[in-house]
C-alpha cells in the first residue's frame, strides 16, 4: 500500500468512524485525485526537508597518513659508538699509569661535543603511507551519539548492524519549517 493508497483509507476510516456517508475513492474521483496530490506534495516535502543524523556509527578508513620529519633523541653510548670501549679500555690501563686524569678530560670533551645531538640530533623521516600503496592499515571509528569506545562496541556490516547502529530523524523545529 503506498502513500495515496494510506491517505485513501485514512478518509474511507474517518468518515466510517464518524458515520459520514460513504466517499467516493475509485479511480479518477474528486478524493482519489486529492490523495494523489497530498502524497506528492508530502514526498516533495519530504525531500526538501533537512534530516539530521542523530546516531552513528561505522568504521572509518584512513587513505593516507603523512607526517613531518620527527626529531629523535640519541643515547650518547650510541654517539660514542665504538670510541666507548676504547675510552673504557684507556681508563682500565691509564689509571695506574698515572694518566686517568687525563683519559678523564679527554672523555669530558668528547661528552661535551656530541651533548647538543643527544636531545634531536637526528631526524626520522617524516611518514608518506597510503592505503593503496599497501603501506597503511588502519582501524578507527566515528560515531554520533554515544560513543562505543571501542570498534568492537559495533558491527554495521549486515542491515540488522546497520539499523541499530544509525539513524536519521527529522528534528521537529525543523519539520515547522516545512509547513
Amino acid at each position: 500500500m503506498g502513500l495515496k493508497d494510506k491517505i485513501l483509507d485514512a478518509k474511507r476510516r474517518a468518515a466510517n468512524e464518524t458515520n459520514m456517508p460513504l466517499l467516493d475513492i475509485s479511480k479518477g474521483s474528486y478524493l482519489e485525485k486529492e490523495a494523489e496530490y497530498i502524497a506528492d506534495a508530502i514526498i516533495e516535502t519530504l525531500t526538501e526537508a533537512n534530516f539530521t543524523i542523530t546516531q552513528l556509527k561505522a568504521p572509518v578508513v584512513v587513505e593516507s597518513l603523512k607526517t613531518p620529519d620527527q626529531p629523535v633523541n640519541i643515547e650518547l653510548e650510541t654517539l660514542l659508538g665504538e670510541y666507548q670501549p676504547v675510552l673504557k679500555l684507556l681508563h682500565k690501563i691509564g689509571d695506574p699509569l698515572g694518566v686517568g686524569k687525563l683519559i678523564d678530560n679527554l672523555e669530558s670533551e668528547i661528552e661535551k661535543a656530541v651533548t647538543p645531538l643527544l636531545e634531536g640530533g637526528a631526524k626520522l623521516a617524516g611518514l608518506d603511507l597510503g592505503k593503496d600503496a599497501g603501506g597503511l592499515e588502519s582501524i578507527g571509528y566515528v560515531y554520533i551519539g554515544e560513543d562505543p569506545e571501542s570498534i568492537d562496541g559495533f558491527d554495521v556490516g549486515d542491515e540488522d548492524g546497520q539499523r541499530q547502529n544509525t539513524n536519521v530523524k527529522l528534528i521537529i523545529d525543523d519539520g515547522e519549517e516545512l509547513k
